[in-house]
């Protein structure tokens, strides 16, 4: 039992590397900072099962990683179950289907117990001996989390073996069903008492939701290092041995503190939500316990779970919540994604939103901060100013009366309620636009188009992560003139970035778009300032030479399809009428199943020859992202650019990305801790065992002259030509000069998740 049989060679290789762990993570020792703690140290991280976000809870992949990827400190978290011989192992539920292959060893039938006074059914760790787990290997329990690394075959640990094959700093135990071993004639007390005589073996923290028996235990380790902490369930869970419920409990905090030294409560009990996900002002629980002398230790916290739409997706967010608010800072997080808390409390907390910038790397909006409002609206263009964002950015689409405005796409039904209005008739198809049908911009008038609902955009709704409900249809939208004043008046920015499209089919329609463009700028006087860059942005090279030796501007040229190379013949064709590229994330690391396959040259060979990258399109949905980045997607923008070196990122949420380049952790040099690290592409698919490989993926296409050269933009037509009738079939689009239909990427499963020490680039 706790053998290593089955495990990949890679988990050797960490095994190997974690005497190196606290030489590369020492948290926080370098730049000392004014803790709200009990003890004015900072919090402790504590990870459930180890990184129990990736690998299956509680096993020997799972503990490394955090020990790997956590600060130098971490605590490893142990769920404690005792099997019918009463041998004491990790596992985190009393009954093993979910998170074990038991059901395909055993062909037993589940049976039924009392737990708690709840009639509960399953296969129970009291019912096999050490020796029957033996054959019996830990899987993922979370369906939502990969389970690509099930066939390592970790097998069942016992709490020695954890502790002596891991040799952690720190090391918790959980008891959370003494009294039913206890009605089982299986001593708990007895095992923790073993365990704190056994010299192989330091127990930091031991936990339970249960009175009695932390009372029972409490006066053992009174004169020990050991701290025995008070953990509350659901605030009207009853607690067996008071038959009181929870959120009563907490009412005493002075009962408590007789016979702990800390609490342990869910999230919520400090910062509540309401019931539709938005923060409620903080309780006074911390500074309560503090007061009491007991430590507070916040549970419940999840990377890949929708937590409150305050914090944008953005899981850093959540934990500076927790420990830098100003009035208070608990005194540890219990999390399955320890690598967040760790670079959250290490590199994040205490910069300011004003700390200068560690890293030169460009912030443009994405229709603004078109994750928290809906896109290219004055709401969603005052946050992304608020948010630190570089440069601002109008995609400019043309109205019926020939005014131009930003909108995020020419399909005024992807962006607006128009279907539930009077224009639902104006659906068309124009295969010269895109594929399937819609309501387009120059169909309607400005005072027409003002008249519609915003709506905001959730690329992810089809995993039910959806954006700011309450500000769905919050703003009104702008002409680029009202954008360009905006702009302009805005000190903290460096530019604006006007992006164009459709340029082709419009001039055939009457309108004028690049000239449209011009005389805005010319009026908002632009052509004359150099106070903030003006770039220009297409995916068509004849819109780009328009404006090429008429004006200074910055051009941009954005390719829109994933690319897994280009031709050097091609990228002297760009230089001749761009100097920055836009490229998908795919383009840079291309996926295979969510996974990250490997990394091309494109980002190297385009700034070789001076041309700045810049990458879109980053989210913060952890669905968005592929399962190397841990659901983060502070990793994610790090592994860009501080592992494939881009220029900049185009973004939904500004602030995410504003605050990464703020971190203290950027300039370390070779001390930068290893949480953050970049990861290396195509490292975690070398942990997957081949019979659970994803298949090979064709290689992304190489970007070709053909791709690049067009002809020049027609003569804008007098007359506005016929517009396609409804119902017409959709031709393929032309692979120049026009917009293509991006295929879309779905990340497969619904969270987020990886990589091992090799995992990182140091």
């Amino acid at each position: 039992m706790g053998s290593l049989r089955g495990i990949s060679i890679a988990i050797f290789v960490v095994q190997a590397l974690l005497a190196s762990v606290a030489l590369v993570s020492a948290q926080g020792s370098a730049t000392p900072s004014r803790w709200q703690t009990l003890s004015g140290e900072a919090p402790v991280v504590i990870a459930r099962g180890g990184f129990s976000g990736i690998f299956s809870d509680s096993s020997f992949g799972a503990y490394s990683l955090a020990l790997v990827t956590g600060p130098s400190d971490v605590i490893l978290w142990c769920d404690v179950q005792l099997t019918k011989d009463g041998a004491g192992i990790c596992f985190p539920d009393l009954k093993l289907d979910n998170n074990s292959n038991i059901a395909t060893v055993f062909t037993d039938k589940p049976k039924t117990y009392l737990v708690n006074g709840v009639s509960t059914k399953g296969l129970f760790s009291i019912d096999y001996t050490l020796n029957d787990l033996g054959s019996v290997y830990l899987s993922q329990g979370i369906y939502s989390r990969t389970n690509k690394f099930d066939g390592n075959n970790y097998p069942i640990m016992t709490v020695q073996d954890t502790y002596t094959q891991l040799k952690p700093l720190g090391f918790w135990l959980n008891i959370q069903h003494d009294a039913f071993y206890a009605a089982h004639n299986l001593s708990m007390r007895s095992f923790v008492l073993s365990v704190s005589r056994n010299a192989k073996v330091t127990v930091d923290y031991i936990s339970s939701p249960e009175v009695a028996f932390l009372r029972n235990i409490a006066p053992i380790f009174r004169r020990s290092s050991t701290k025995v902490v008070f953990r509350f369930l659901g605030p009207k869970d009853v607690e067996p041995s008071t038959n009181q419920t929870y959120d009563s409990l907490l009412t005493n905090l002075t009962f408590i503190k007789t016979f702990a030294s800390g609490i342990i409560v869910p999230k919520s009990y400090i910062w509540p939500v309401d019931g539709a996900l938005y923060l409620q002002p903080s309780t006074s629980i911390v500074l309560d316990a503090h007061k009491e002398g007991l430590e507070v230790f916040a549970s419940d916290f999840y990377n890949d779970v929708p937590f409150s739409f305050n914090y944008s997706y953005d899981p850093v967010a959540e934990y500076l919540q927790f420990v830098d608010n100003g009035k208070f800072s608990v005194d540890g997080v219990l999390t399955d994604f320890p690598i967040t808390p760790a670079a959250a409390i290490d590199c994040f907390a205490h910069i300011g939103k004003n700390a200068s910038k560690q890293a030169d790397l460009l912030v443009i909006s994405n229709n603004g901060a078109s994750g928290d409002y809906p896109g290219c609206t004055d709401m969603a263009y005052t946050k992304a100013i608020q948010d630190g964002v570089d440069v601002l950015d109008c995609p400019v689409q043309m109205t019926k009366d020939g005014i131009p405005i930003c909108l995020g796409s020419i399909n005024l039904i992807q962006s607006t309620d128009i279907v539930r209005t009077g224009f639902s008739n104006l659906t068309e198809t124009v295969p010269e636009i895109m594929q399937s049908s819609g309501i387009f911009t120059y169909n309607l008038s400005w005072s027409d188009i003002k008249s519609l609902k915003p709506v905001i955009s959730s690329p992810q709704s089809q995993y039910k992560l959806f954006r700011n409900p309450k500000f769905q249809n919050a703003g009104t939208y702008l002409k680029l003139s009202e954008f360009l004043s905006m702009a302009n008046t805005t000190s903290s920015l460096n530019g604006v970035l006007i992006s164009i499209e459709n340029a082709a089919y419009l001039a055939k329609q009457g309108f004028g778009v690049t000239d449209a463009v011009l005389k805005a700028l010319n009026e908002a006087g632009y052509d004359k300032q150099t106070t903030q860059k003006v770039m220009i942005q297409s995916s068509s090279s004849s819109v780009l030479m328009k404006f090429k030796g008429k004006t200074n501007y910055q051009l941009v040229y954005k390719i829109d399809e994933d690319i897994g190379g280009a031709q050097s013949s091609t990228i002297d064709d760009i230089k001749r009428f761009a100097s920055a590229v836009v490229i998908s994330k795919d383009s840079v690391f291309p996926e295979n199943s969510a996974f990250l396959a490997r990394a091309t040259d494109v980002v190297s060979r385009l700034q070789a020859a001076n041309l700045s990258v810049l990458v879109q399109t980053f989210s913060n949905e952890f669905t968005s992202q592929a399962w190397d980045f841990f659901s983060d997607a502070t990793v994610e923008i790090n592994s860009f650019y501080a592992g494939a070196g881009i220029n900049g990122v185009i973004t939904d949420f500004p602030k995410t990305s504003d605050r990464y380049r703020r971190n203290r952790c950027l300039k370390r040099g070779n001390k930068t801790p290893i949480y953050m690290s970049p990861v290396q592409p195509g490292s975690l698919l070398q942990l997957v065992t081949t019979d659970y490989l994803p298949p090979a993926e064709a290689p992304k296409p190489y970007l070709t002259e053909s791709d690049v050269v067009e002809p020049p933009l027609p003569p804008v037509a007098k007359t506005t030509s016929t517009s396609t009738p409804l119902g017409t079939v959709a031709a393929a689009p032309a692979p120049n000069g026009q917009p293509k239909v991006a295929a879309s990427i779905i990340v497969p499963l619904m969270a987020v998740l990886l990589a091992m020490y090799y995992c990182f680039e140091i």
